[in-house]
């Protein structure tokens, strides 16, 4: 019998690469030589780096951590701070805050020395968690863990400028300056969006001149794209076109489809739709392709102005470019025909979307929903509801509130009862909706004797 060739540290760290499953990767790390009984297998960090990556990324955390509990009882090497930064990444990802921290204030019980590497790393988590007070807290003793630079202000910036305190974002901004840590093109690019959301378009243009006259950095298509957004929300369209132009000039700012389809959505809004042709037309010129973003834009725009025929055309154009149309294309055109009161219609579009080769998803079927109890059309409701729930969706607590509360009116009990049954067998009710149904059926007298009824609203 052939003897079995054994696999090596270098040859493992090659198989991990290779292989695609992470849970079969995860056996292969745990016991690389099955047939095998003799001295303990020699790992390599890169194994450790490979498989604790894969694992990161497939949010098997606890093979992970069993692999970095594992690792800490290496002697024959240090592990890397890198490694710990992509475990907190990991985990901010996936919005775990505290495991996020126990990995930073582990990182030293490795014999790893933290830098602003892993402290940029964690605060970047802490932002995804929106644990802002946590990050303040940091900030705070930020001294304590290591010496911040760019990419660390760039961070608490945006922290700042999502929780709407452009104060700080500005102390921020100065503190970094006093400390001789320059600015760089994130930086503004974060404080003139900012800006722009707060309609501070002035401070913005200004703040863009300075970013190239007094600290010699150079705007980047996230700064145009963001003044321009800007412009297009204060419905100053022509200054946004001449943005634009600006950056078709320069070729190095990689004009893209997000800017034309802010400025197809601004001219819908601004009731020049008659300009939108002329912009697709030099969008595809510039070499620039319309994806379905622009697409849908322009879907919404026509939805607006109650144009369905432009919208249902424009679905049609978008199959004729090879250019998918996605649920959400759908959704516009359904939520559109069901404020326009066209139900049927709208219930005919859903309806037909698998067969257009796209399937609703739980906003599809909460509009429709919506609609049918709006409409009072209770029995395609519940088999709306029964769709719904089979697919593991549930509709919106205001909208379950409103459809019993509409059941209670029209005294349906075996239409209410059935509603409890379907959200029961789905398990589809927690606490709150209990709650609320109990609430609704008991204000109503002529039902609140029904022992049918408050035999359903009690748990089994």
């Amino acid at each position: 019998m052939e003897k079995v060739k054994m696999i090596t540290p270098f040859r493992l760290s090659s198989l991990l690469r290779l292989e695609k499953d992470p849970k079969l990767a995860f056996q292969l790390f745990r016991n690389p030589n099955p047939e095998s009984s003799k001295k303990p297998f020699r790992y390599s960090l890169l194994s450790y780096d490979l498989i604790i990556t894969k694992l990161g990324r497939a949010k098997m955390f606890d093979e992970m951590e069993e692999i970095l509990d594992q690792m800490k009882e290496e002697n024959r090497f240090l592990p890397k701070e890198v490694i710990f930064c992509n475990i907190i990444t990991f985990y901010g990802r996936s919005r775990l805050s505290e495991q996020a921290l126990r990995t930073f204030d582990r990182i030293p019980s490795f014999r790893c020395q933290r830098t602003v590497r892993s402290l940029n790393s964690l605060l970047s988590a802490l932002l995804n968690c929106r644990k802002l007070d946590k990050m303040r807290e940091i900030y705070l003793d930020i001294d304590q863990y290591s010496s911040p630079d760019a990419c660390t202000y760039n961070i608490l910036i945006n922290a700042a400028s999502l929780n709407n305190s452009l104060v700080v974002a500005w102390d921020l901004f100065d503190e970094m300056r006093r400390k001789g840590i320059q600015p760089n093109v994130v930086t503004f690019g974060t404080l003139i969006s900012a800006l722009c959301e707060n309609s501070k378009l002035d401070d913005a243009f200004r703040l863009k001149e300075d970013m190239q006259r007094a600290f010699q950095v150079k705007p980047n298509a996230f700064v145009y794209v963001s003044l321009i957004k800007g412009l297009c929300k204060a419905n100053e369209l022509d200054l946004a076109f001449k943005l634009k132009e600006e950056m078709l000039v320069d070729k190095t700012l990689g004009l893209d489809s997000a800017v034309y389809t802010t400025l197809i959505s601004a001219l819908f809004q601004a009731g020049r739709k008659g300009e939108v042709s002329g912009v697709l037309e030099e969008m595809r010129e510039a070499g620039c392709k319309p994806d379905t973003v622009t697409y849908n834009a322009m879907i919404s725009g026509f939805c607006v102005e109650k144009d369905f025929d432009s919208a249902f055309g424009v679905l049609d154009e978008m199959k004729e470019k090879g250019c998918n149309p996605d649920v959400i294309s759908y959704n516009i055109i359904i939520a559109g025909l069901g404020k326009d009161g066209r139900l049927r219609e709208a219930c005919d579009l859903f309806e037909d979307m698998p067969r257009r080769g796209c399937a609703p998803d739980v906003v599809s079927y909460r509009i429709v929903f919506d609609g049918l109890c709006k409409g009072m059309e209770f029995k395609e409701a519940l088999s709306i509801l029964d769709e719904m729930v089979f697919k593991g969706f549930v509709p919106r607590g205001s909208s379950l509130e409103k459809f019993v509360d509409r059941l209670c009116m029209e005294g349906d009990i075996d239409m209410l009862v059935s509603v409890l049954n379907s959200l029961a067998n789905g398990n589809a009710i927690n606490v709150d909706t209990w709650k609320m149904v109990t609430k609704t059926v008991c204000k109503k007298t002529e039902l609140f004797n029904s022992s049918e009824i408050f035999d359903m609203l009690l748990p089994s």
